[in-house]
């Protein structure tokens, strides 16, 4: 698996929903992006990821 250009072992397939909460993300702060998709916020609880996906996680920020 390639996140963010960097290169991971995933064990075994899981929910995109999972991974997510694995990895320490905060879902209503970031986009993700599978294989030159975006995955709606929607489907991260069905949307399987494999060790062969290639994932873009981009992390909003707030600033004034």
């Amino acid at each position: 698996m390639i996140i963010n250009g960097e290169k991971q072992t995933l064990i075994e397939p899981v929910s995109l929903d999972v991974f997510l909460k694995r990895e320490g993300y905060q879902k209503n702060r970031i986009a993700v992006e599978r294989n030159g998709e975006i995955v709606p916020k929607s489907e991260y609880e069905t949307v399987i990821v494999t060790d062969s996906d290639l994932l873009e996680i981009v992390t909003f920020v707030g600033g004034g």
